[in-house]
């Protein structure tokens, strides 16, 4: 039985990237590693306190019904576009026996985009009366 001869080109290692070359980033074929834990309701409240700088009791409400809000809208099947969080585009949907699950891509601008000077801000200062008014 005869061998089939190997070729160089199978056989050849791939040429090195020139000096100063940037490598290509390669998206991994799993999830990442979580590097922090979840991110749960009361500590997100206490962060929202924290950089709001008021009161517990007036954050708790709105927080709540902030999340409220988000959760019917993924059950109805929007889309959202929520800086400086990100935009939230729905993939997939599927009924589990516990509950309903849902397969999300969520992008995120770059770094320093969105907060503050975003399209709410602008819209919200169109809201607001100017004092001589």
């Amino acid at each position: 039985m005869a061998t089939r001869p190997t070729t160089r080109s199978r056989t050849r290692k791939p040429a090195a990237a020139p000096a100063g070359a940037e490598q290509p980033e390669v998206a991994s074929a799993g999830p990442p590693a979580p590097a922090l834990p979840e991110l749960k309701r009361q500590e997100l409240l206490a962060q929202v306190v924290r950089r709001a700088e008021i009161k517990k009791k007036f954050a708790k409400p709105v927080l709540e019904a902030a999340l409220a809000v988000i959760g019917e809208a993924l059950a109805e099947g929007r889309d959202l576009n929520l800086a400086p969080m990100g935009k939230v585009r729905i993939n997939r949907a599927r009924e589990a026996g516990n509950g309903r699950v849902l397969i999300a891509r969520i992008r995120q601008g770059a770094a320093g985009t969105g907060g503050r000077g975003s399209e709410d801000d602008e819209e919200m200062k169109e809201v607001v009366a100017e004092p001589s008014e």
